[in-house]
């Protein structure tokens, strides 16, 4: 069995905000991945990182704001979901 799409968004905003959130439902959980999901979620403007979730291998699930990284601690796809939108809204002032 594959992974499963489980989430897709992509925007483009006019002041070159892009944003792309992907979520997958792996087909077991794993060391890296023990509530079987594998997710990237990234916003930025003008090819900068504004805020980046994701959990490569061997790191875990963790955020990055710019170049600053710190671990994330994963509840749920809907609270990751909503995290990312409040910092969306956060970094960029709540503009679309």
């Amino acid at each position: 069995m594959k992974a499963r799409l489980e989430h897709r968004r992509t925007e483009v905003w006019a002041d070159g905000t892009m944003i792309e959130a992907v979520v997958w439902r792996l087909p077991a959980p794993d060391v890296d991945r023990p509530h079987g999901f594998k997710y990237r979620l990234y916003a930025g403007r003008n090819g900068r990182c504004l805020v980046r979730y994701d959990n490569e291998r061997g790191k875990g699930d963790h955020v990055h704001y710019g170049d600053m990284e710190q671990p994330y601690p994963f509840v749920s796809v809907a609270q990751l979901l909503a995290d990312f939108a409040a910092d969306i809204r956060r970094l960029t002032e709540g503009q679309p």
